[in-house]
């Protein structure tokens, strides 16, 4: 397996110049698993002061995906998992590493990537989660990287899921019609004369955290019977203040990445941004440049679904015909922390 660096008239690889060990790191199969339950906005109608116009006008979601009573987060991680690896023709026996990001883990401890470890037989696999809400699957992506270009690992399986419906406060209508559950995943490994993961961009607001949060449930406010009367372990959020940092955010993120390529937004095939409100899907594609056919969206069916946002959305673009080998794809993402990414990808 030869470990040199390709080369490439249409771009720079930014990750050439200080990445002395010289091994690049490449998706070479993805995976998704979304529940069978659809709960669509006429349903919404029944259950909350709502309407179909409105969450539609106002979001662009549809339809949602829900888990069945009993169905965990790493139940949707390991059914995503199975099909990455089915995709990238890798067996479990392979996997060195296993990566989670979520916000809604099976419990406290252990990770629910140990919890897929089991129940994909990755027996050899290390495992850990990794918590950066809506932006966890590029955070996710640029720790497996390191992983891969250091030689410490040769196969990483990274996974976004999320069961948000346990989190989601059905009284609420200005929170409970965005939110969906399902799983997206990726295998990493080395690929002779390809770039694959060319940059990654990350950051980060705190001092915004309680904008979107779960205010209860850790050891800030554990739970008790007051936290449980005042609801405090459903996700709250200032939707306005959300939309103005995401976009901004995922604008500044999106940019900073081609930048650092020496690319524009001509040379990019696919853009797939976090799924969360088509307001801010439109907002970012067009401050980038992006024409409407180069941005993926898949919100109307699944919502908002976090850290298996754009991981969801990748494996339906790769299928789909949207992305071929070769292609540049540019992933932006903005969650709760306030966290903040964009990634991009030579195909």
């Amino acid at each position: 397996m030869s470990d040199s660096q390709p080369s490439h008239g249409r771009f720079r690889n930014p990750r050439a110049q200080h990445n002395f060990i010289g091994r690049t790191c490449s998706i070479v199969g993805v995976g998704s698993y979304l529940p069978e339950r659809i709960l669509t906005n006429a349903d919404l109608e029944k259950m909350v002061e709502t309407s179909d116009d409105w969450i539609t006008s106002r979001t662009g979601i549809k339809e949602r995906r829900i888990a069945a009573e009993g169905e965990t987060t790493s139940d949707l991680a390991a059914a995503a998992a199975r099909r990455a690896l089915e995709n990238a023709g890798v067996t479990a026996a392979e996997i060195d590493l296993i990566i989670v990001a979520t916000v809604t883990p099976d419990m406290a401890f252990p990770s629910t990537a140990c919890l897929v470890q089991e129940k994909i037989g990755a027996t050899r696999a290390a495992a850990f989660d990794l918590e950066a809400a809506c932006s966890g699957f590029i955070y996710a992506l640029e720790v497996a990287q390191q992983f891969i270009a250091s030689r410490s690992c040769d196969t990483v399986l990274v996974i976004g899921a999320e069961k948000l419906s346990s989190i989601v406060d059905w009284q609420d209508r200005n929170t409970c019609v965005l939110f969906g559950d399902g799983a997206g995943a990726a295998v990493l490994q080395h690929r002779p004369e390809s770039h694959g993961l060319l940059t990654a961009c990350m950051g980060a607001d705190g001092s915004k955290g309680r904008v979107l949060c779960v205010p209860a449930g850790g050891s800030a406010c554990p739970a008790s019977a007051a936290s449980l009367d005042q609801r405090l372990h459903y996700i709250r959020m200032d939707g306005r203040e959300t939309f103005k940092n995401a976009v901004q955010a995922m604008l500044s993120a999106g940019r900073e990445a081609m930048k650092r390529c020496e690319i524009d937004i001509s040379q990019v095939r696919c853009v797939i941004p976090h799924q969360a409100n088509q307001r801010i899907i439109d907002a970012v594609g067009e401050r980038l440049g992006a024409t409407k056919e180069q941005v993926f969206v898949n919100l109307q069916k699944y919502g908002n679904t976090s850290a298996a946002s754009v991981a969801i959305a990748l494996d339906e673009a790769v299928a789909g015909g949207h992305v071929s080998r070769g292609d540049l794809v540019l992933l932006v993402v903005f969650g709760g922390g306030f966290t903040w990414g964009a990634a991009v990808i030579e195909w």
